[in-house]
């Protein structure tokens, strides 16, 4: 079985907590530079993700300082750098499932930015695709949600209880399982 890291939206951006709001795991930022130091020392593959937002207030646009990414991702020897504007990073360019063919990958170990958003759909996606996909969860983070939804009212999640939920569906749905990255490094020195 050949892997690789798939390192989402680890951008400059996601720090403007007044655009954002309350967040979580501020240890995520260390446990992907973690992860990126382990998979380099491995020789495997690392897949960065950028999300270039086409919103022109978004902190992630193109041409927004917060679009770029920190530096500990900045400075991987990353494979290919896959741009966005949704979700999946499977909805980027180049193409990533493509890509991963083409090089016999057929695990996936994701981690990044929003546990909820990017993070889930991204392995969502790659479940469905087949991939053998696990989810550093505490290499991951998001933010409070609040939304008024027809029937329900005004639901608020805070950035926890996503993170939790988004576990519960991708493993308990049978897309992903979780590890930590604890875990994961001491796999990638076996």
């Amino acid at each position: 079985m050949s892997r690789a890291l798939v390192v989402i939206d680890m951008q400059r951006g996601f720090d403007d907590l007044g655009f954002w709001g309350a967040t979580t795991n501020p240890a995520c930022a260390a446990n992907v530079a973690a992860l990126v130091q382990a998979w380099e020392r491995s020789g495997e593959k690392i897949v960065v993700v950028r999300h270039d937002s086409t919103s022109p207030g978004s902190p992630l646009h193109p041409d927004a300082a917060g679009n770029a990414l920190i530096d500990e991702v900045a400075a991987a020897p990353a494979a290919v750098l896959i741009t966005k504007h949704v979700n999946s990073a499977f909805y980027g360019e180049p193409d990533l499932h493509a890509w991963l063919q083409e090089r016999s990958i057929d695990s996936l170990v994701i981690c990044g930015i929003q546990t909820n958003m990017c993070v889930e759909t991204t392995a969502r996606m790659a479940g469905n695709l087949g991939y053998d996909v696990t989810v550093a969860l505490d290499a991951t983070r998001t933010f409070d949600l609040v939304a008024d939804i027809p029937g329900l009212g005004t639901v608020h999640r805070t950035a926890d209880e996503l993170m939790a939920a988004t576990a519960l569906v991708l493993q308990g749905g049978g897309f992903a399982r979780m590890a930590t990255t604890a875990e994961l490094v001491s796999e990638s020195r076996t």
